[in-house]
């Protein structure tokens, strides 16, 4: 039988990722003290503290950086096996981005400002899970989820 999948439930800090989302955009938060992106959404930056964390759309295009065969799901509307993964995104943020202390930022596109690559979570649908690799390329795209709307899912990239 099946059932049907949990409708998330957006409460004050998260309703700014789902509206976006309702747009077909990918925003994450952005602190506004060190420039450091933060997923999964939090009240207080995890680098630096801070609680001034708006919402920035970002790319949907990035790479596999590790990720998980589900073959036995706990959560109902979630039909195993499926794919778990950390996505590395593809960020260019240029040369003039600053980072914490005012110095202009760089190096390689996909890093955060502040250093290390920019990270979010979720599942890669449109391949069979024994094709995903790490290092496999991908984009964001939304499906409907009754009830609630357009969600993100992650899926090889042309």
């Amino acid at each position: 039988m099946d059932q049907p999948r949990p409708v998330p439930a957006p409460s004050p800090l998260t309703a700014p990722y789902w509206a976006a989302c309702g747009r077909g955009e990918l925003a994450l938060q952005r602190c506004a003290g060190c420039a450091r992106f933060v997923h999964f959404p939090e009240p207080a930056c995890p680098f630096c503290g801070g609680a001034d964390l708006p919402y920035e759309t970002v790319g949907g295009r990035g790479t596999v950086h590790t990720f998980s065969v589900v073959h036995r799901s706990f959560l109902p509307g979630f039909e195993p096996p499926y794919v778990i993964a950390w996505i590395d995104l593809d960020l260019d943020l240029g040369l003039d981005v600053p980072r914490p202390g005012g110095t202009p930022g760089g190096g390689t596109p996909g890093d955060d400002p502040a250093g290390g690559p920019v990270r979010v979570f979720g599942d890669v649908t449109g391949c069979p899970p024994e094709d995903v690799r790490v290092g496999m390329r991908v984009e964001v795209h939304f499906r409907e989820l009754e009830g609630f709307g357009p969600i993100p899912h992650w899926r090889p990239a042309p």
